[in-house]
């Protein structure tokens, strides 16, 4: 394989500063729970913090889009300039994040060559993704980022590393290693620490990698053998890394080619963690519908598709939710292999024919409290079994967008550290 596809980088982190203030959940979370953004904004208050760097999507469609990209432009840049940062050049980070539940997740801080990821359907590259892309997702993500100084990640890419030889072996190491951070996280989300990696360290991890990308060890991995080399997949955060990926080939087509070859965009930082991460849970993602009747919703799906109140062999269940009441209901003549396809088929349908919204729901207790309003109805979802992922995506493709999450909202990626992606 050739190891440029993940590299060291240049990678800021915040010092003489709150890190507890400035490490901020990815913006794609809590995306129907205003509290929870306001209860952040108090404890940032006047300090320094990713807050002021990202556009967290509850506000998409409420804030001043412009005015609110050029802040964030200008807040990058008077970070920069007040030398908020200080830079580890060529570095890798080891990354071990307590969860809320007191689980260790860990992980690498690298970049990756965004050469080798495509996010269209029936993509053979290396980086893929796991769930289908949303496109309208992209362009308001590229107002964002395209004239962006630095880049903050909450990627999240899996390694199929089962026998744990990659990343977990840096854990007896660590003593070791260089710490740079430490801290505990805003909202009772645990708590991370962050070690430099020296160059043994270094070497042992991109032989690991290597090791998985060899093309025989893959094809029996997965008994396959015309298919392409899957080595990393999006585990989280796959429209943040298109939304890199498109700017980088917008950037690309301006400059050409070869001015773009070593542009700094070309790369995305990423957290790398392994798919059988002891602490690594899938967990389902639900629906959450908004100014719709609920009768008419429940109706329409049994015109859909065939509903049975009890299981039928092949059938797929999903909870529906409406006030208090919560009703298992099964899908007898699904239209998709797993029941968020057949469910998302239906709601894709019934949104563009009669209108309302939907949102994407981490946790039963949140789908259970949003759908007591009179104009909304919830779906809860059973998860996925996370070790058929890899071999899903190599033979099937994509799975339906938004299948699973990797946790709850709490425990997914803070956004801490940061690379410039301008010259």
């Amino acid at each position: 394989m050739n190891n440029d596809i993940i590299k060291p980088a240049n990678i800021l982190l915040p010092q003489n500063s709150d890190a507890s203030a400035f490490s901020v959940v990815a913006c794609d979370q809590y995306t129907s729970e205003p509290d929870y953004w306001n209860s952040v904004k108090d404890i940032v208050g006047d300090k320094p913090s990713a807050l002021n760097m990202i556009f967290p999507e509850i506000y998409l469609k409420t804030a001043d889009f412009d005015k609110t990209v050029d802040g964030i432009n200008d807040t990058m840049n008077k970070y920069l300039s007040d030398n908020l940062f200080q830079e580890y050049e060529n570095a890798f980070i080891f990354v071990e994040r307590k969860l809320k539940n007191g689980n260790v997740r860990k992980g690498i801080i690298g970049m990756v060559d965004l050469e080798a990821y495509d996010y269209t359907i029936g993509s053979q590259s290396a980086i893929r993704a796991t769930e289908g892309t949303v496109l309208d997702r992209i362009p308001p993500r590229v107002k964002i980022r395209e004239n962006a100084p630095i880049e903050l990640p909450h990627v999240m890419l899996l390694i199929d590393d089962e026998e744990c030889s990659v990343i977990e072996p840096l854990s007896s190491k660590k003593s070791s290693l260089e710490l740079i951070y430490s801290f505990n996280m805003m909202k009772d989300s645990g708590s991370i620490e962050g070690y430099l990696l020296d160059e043994d360290c270094t070497n042992s991890l991109l032989a690991g990698i290597s090791k998985l990308a060899d093309k025989e060890n893959f094809s029996a991995r997965y008994s396959v053998i015309d298919k392409d080399l899957l080595l990393f997949a999006v585990g989280d955060g796959n429209h943040s890394l298109a939304t890199a990926r498109k700017c980088y080939m917008n950037l690309k087509e301006k400059l050409g080619e070869e001015n773009a070859k070593n542009h700094p965009a070309r790369y995305a930082l990423v957290e790398l963690v392994n798919l059988h991460d002891d602490s690594l849970e899938f967990e389902a993602i639900h629906r959450v519908m908004f100014d719709v009747t609920p009768a008419d919703v429940i109706k329409a799906l049994g015109e859909r598709y065939i509903l049975s109140d009890i299981y039928v062999e092949g059938s797929q269940r999903i909870d529906v939710v409406v006030g208090d009441d919560i009703r298992e209901v099964y899908i007898t003549n699904p239209s998709l292999n797993l029941p968020v396809g057949s469910l998302q088929v239906f709601i894709d349908e019934y949104i563009e024919k009669n209108g309302g919204e939907v949102d994407y729901i981490h946790g039963d207790d949140v789908v259970k409290s949003l759908s007591k309003g009179s104009n909304s109805i919830g779906f809860i979802l059973p998860s996925m079994d996370k070790n058929d992922l890899f071999k899903t995506v190599i033979l099937d493709g994509a799975l339906p967008r938004k299948t699973f999450s990797m946790g709850e909202a709490c425990d997914k990626r803070f956004y801490l550290e940061a690379r410039k992606i301008s010259q």
